[in-house]
């Protein structure tokens, strides 16, 4: 164990039950932050995936269309 975990550790040991809930909060936080760091390298390494679900949403949506219209036609006949 490093020295500075086995201060940390010790430290802990210390809180009470209201500051250690502070202080889990606060690694929650440096979790979440490093995770959001990590967001435009994800985003930029996956842009083509999103490009290509984008399209074939498009096309699918387009697809059905057809179907719909004739749906309302007949809809609005009866």
């Amino acid at each position: 164990m490093s020295a500075t975990k086995k201060i940390l550790a010790e430290e802990l040991e210390t809180l009470n039950a209201e500051q250690l809930e502070q202080v889990a909060q606060y690694i929650a936080f440096l979790k979440f932050r490093a995770r959001f760091r990590q967001w435009p390298a994800f985003q930029e390494e996956h842009k083509h995936l999103y490009q290509q679900f984008a399209v074939e949403d498009q096309h699918l949506a387009e697809e059905g269309m057809d179907d719909f219209k004739d749906m309302l036609k007949k809809e609005d006949a009866q």
